[in-house]
Formats: C-alpha cells, sequence, structure tokens
C-alpha cells in the first residue's frame, strides 16, 4: 500500500539557524589562525540580543563580536524594524578555556593516537532516489529556501519577503519506496506588513506557487520534475500573518535543527549537533565521514540504501563498532555484517585519520551552518579572515569533502565488482 513520508527544512534566517551559523563563523575563524583549535561553541539569539558561550583552545585572538555582527548582517537582518539587527544588537560572550580534563583525552604524544572528543554513536545514510543521494523530501524542502532566499536577495519578483522562513514535503512512496508524487508542500515565510491581510494572504500565496515553486521546478532533473502535479496541497503561511519572525519571534540556540541538518528524519541520528564543534569532537567529524561511507557504498553499487553507523568512548583511538543496514537492497549474496567487515578495512575511523581523510581542519564549516551539511556540493572557494590587529589571512578552502566519490574505485575492488 502507497505511504506517505515528511521532511521539514528552515531558513538561514530561521532563528536557530542564525545561531549555527554563528557558532560555525567562531569556527572558521579559529581553524583560519590556527589549525589546531579545540572549540565548542554554543550561541543564543534573542530580541536584540547574542550571547556567545563555549570552552576554546586555541592560540588565536578573535573580534567575536565582530564576527557574530558580519554574520548576523551577512543573513538579512540589517533593518531596525526587525527587531534583531546586525549592526545595533547587544553581543556578550562568555567564552573561556577548555577544561584540561577533556583535552588530555584528545590530545597525545602524535596526531594519530588522538582520542574521540566525546562518547557516542554517529550516524550516516545514502539512498539512490536522487542524484545527491539524499532523501528527496528533504532535499526539496532545502531548495525552496534556498531559492526563497535568492529571490529574497534579488529583491525584485518578490519584495516583501524577510529572512526567516520554513518549509516541508510530503511524498507519496510505492510499495517498493518509489517517489509517485509530491503530496503536499508547506512554506511559511516572514514577510513586511501589508496594510489588509486577506490581499497579503492572497499575495503570498499567489507568488510562492507561481513565481517561487517553478523556479524550484526548473533546476530539478526531468524525473522530479514529473513528481510535481496540479493536485499538491499548499498551505502557505497556514497561520496567517508572519512578520514578527527571527530571533525576535523566537529564541534561536545552536544545535536544534539536527534533522534538518542531516536527513529529514531517513536512516537515523546519534542525537548530537554539529554547528560550533572542531572536528576533534566526533559528534561532527564522524558523522561527515559516514555520510561519505554511506554515499559511495551506494554509488558504487552495492547497494540501493544504506544507514552507517559507528560509535566511539571518549578518549579512545579506535571506534567501538560500526554498523550497516542496507534495508534488504544489496544485489549480492553478502550480510550487512559481511558488508561491515569489508567497510573497516576501506575506512580508517580514528578521529585523526577521519580529519586527515576529509580535510576537516581548514575553516570550511561556515558553508555548513544552513541548508543542511548533507548532499551539498564538493567545491573550493576563496575565503578571507582578519584578526583584531589588522593581520589577515586568504585561503583556498575545500567545502564538504564528505561528498565527494572519491572511494567508489578502491569500494568496488574490495567487493571485487
Amino acid at each position: 500500500m502507497p505511504y506517505l513520508f515528511t521532511s521539514e527544512s528552515v531558513s538561514e534566517g530561521h532563528p536557530d539557524k542564525v545561531a549555527d551559523q554563528i557558532s560555525d563563523a567562531l569556527i572558521d575563524n579559529f581553524l583560519a589562525f590556527d589549525p589546531e583549535s579545540k572549540v565548542a561553541c554554543e550561541t543564543l539569539v534573542t530580541t536584540g540580543q547574542v550571547v556567545l558561550a563555549g570552552e576554546v583552545k586555541s592560540n588565536t585572538y578573535l573580534d567575536v563580536q565582530k564576527i557574530a555582527r558580519d554574520t548576523i548582517n551577512r543573513i538579512g537582518y540589517t533593518k531596525s524594524e526587525y527587531m534583531f539587527d546586525g549592526n545595533s544588537c547587544g553581543v556578550f560572550s562568555s567564552i573561556h578555556e577548555q577544561s584540561e580534563e577533556i583535552n588530555r583525552g584528545v590530545d597525545r604524544a602524535t596526531k594519530e593516537e588522538q582520542g574521540a572528543g566525546d562518547q557516542g554513536m554517529m550516524f550516516g545514510y545514502a539512498t539512490n532516489e536522487t542524484d545527491n543521494y539524499m532523501p528527496l523530501a528533504l532535499d526539496l524542502s532545502h531548495r525552496i529556501l534556498i531559492e526563497l532566499a535568492e529571490l529574497r536577495r534579488e529583491n525584485k519578483d518578490i519584495v516583501y519577503l524577510r529572512p526567516d522562513s520554513k518549509s516541508q514535503v510530503t511524498i507519496e512512496y510505492s510499495d517498493d519506496n518509489t517517489p509517485q508524487r509530491i503530496d503536499s508542500i508547506v512554506v511559511s515565510t516572514q514577510h513586511d506588513e501589508f496594510d489588509e491581510d486577506d490581499i497579503m494572504l492572497a499575495k503570498i500565496r499567489k507568488d510562492i506557487v507561481n513565481i517561487l515553486i517553478p523556479r524550484v521546478i526548473a533546476k530539478l532533473p526531468e524525473h522530479i520534475q514529473a513528481l510535481f502535479n496540479d493536485d499538491i496541497t499548499y498551505h502557505i503561511n497556514p497561520t496567517g500573518k508572519f512578520v514578527i519572525g527571527g530571533p525576535h519571534g523566537d529564541t534561536g540556540l545552536t544545535g536544534r535543527k539536527i534533522i534538518v541538518d542531516t536527513y529529514g528524519g531517513k536512516g537515523a541520528h546519534g542525537g548530537g549537533a554539529f554547528s560550533g564543534k572542531d572536528p576533534s569532537k566526533v559528534d561532527r567529524s564522524a558523522a561527515y565521514a559516514t555520510r561519505h561511507i554511506a554515499k559511495n557504498l551506494v554509488a558504487a553499487g552495492i547497494c540501493d540504501e544504506v544507514l552507517v553507523q559507528v560509535s566511539y568512548a571518549i578518549g579512545v583511538v579506535e571506534p567501538m563498532a560500526i554498523f550497516i543496514d542496507t534495508y534488504g537492497t544489496c544485489p549480492f549474496n553478502l550480510t550487512d555484517g559481511e558488508i561491515a567487515k569489508k567497510v573497516e578495512s576501506i575506512f580508517d575511523m580514528r578521529p585523526a585519520f577521519i580529519e586527515k581523510r576529509l580535510k576537516l581542519r581548514q575553516p570550511m564549516y561556515s558553508e555548513t551552518a544552513a541548508y543542511g551539511h548533507m548532499g551539498r556540493q564538493h567545491k573550493v572557494v576563496n575565503k578571507t579572515f582578519q584578526q583584531p590587529n589588522g593581520n589577515s589571512k586568504t585561503l583556498d578552502v575545500e567545502l564538504f569533502t564528505w561528498e565527494k566519490l572519491d572511494y567508489v574505485d578502491q569500494v568496488k575492488a574490495a567487493f571485487d565488482i
């Protein structure tokens, strides 16, 4: 019997995502000037106020207030009527030194002996239902908000948009887990004041359905375009007026959108957030590593869908276990346990080797902090960072290294296919 599956996304202007982006901007600046920095930084945002807290071990000094303000302005909170403005909000910092008790479990005599920065389990997932090996409902939810942000910045076809927004997509699947059609789409977008609420709601609905959605569809492959139809149920700003938004409408905190950041409810999640953590924290680095494994397994044809779990004990170098679930989609005469054993021989999951393989000591994290950490485009960008004393550093930074299909040949060789 057909079934429905739903995923959601939130925009870069959502208060929790504002917090994530500030935390990751701090991470990038620390790593730019001291690649061995150890950082765990949390951010809280509310009406006219930013609070920074966390633990840092680093040889560099940063103007954390300026970094926070620049991030807020880039997102689009630049007007006093938003009640949260990068140029005028208060920024309070309570960042202090990292605990020596935590640090000694991570830093060792040699880099290779580096222990895991925490205990826990991390999951990676991949499916062949999209070109980027991501669940379709989440991929579409992200695409809707990325396009909405483009329209906001263009300020031409839709001129009343404010930064805060959310989306949700429900897809009907067949019994064999194949997407059949888009069942419903929810979009809630913050907006400027209108003179009349009824006119406002009609205008927003018309623009979302007739301007935004066609732009999203036009950028999709044909087989995904075919899932859109005239029977889609649209819920556009279903609560009505949405002028009060962002950190003024709802307090934001780092790490509260972990399902948006990963797979939209498909697969599994170990519970640890990513943003604000340097790669010694396996919550982040091992989640990227398991995604890298999962994507390369599916791309190599080992299975159509896979969940990869790895687990660690704090301060211990070797992972506790690696688990594989192919959901019965492996076409070869291999058990999931046998696949896991081969994965262990291909991918070194010791923390230092994950950092090296995926180049995680680069200032590469600001780009991850909105619209998902997984399924993004691997590319190299040029970034410039500045210290309070005027020193600057310009670097070529490789983004989303865990999305590379650079182990497909090794996987095929290991499985003799």
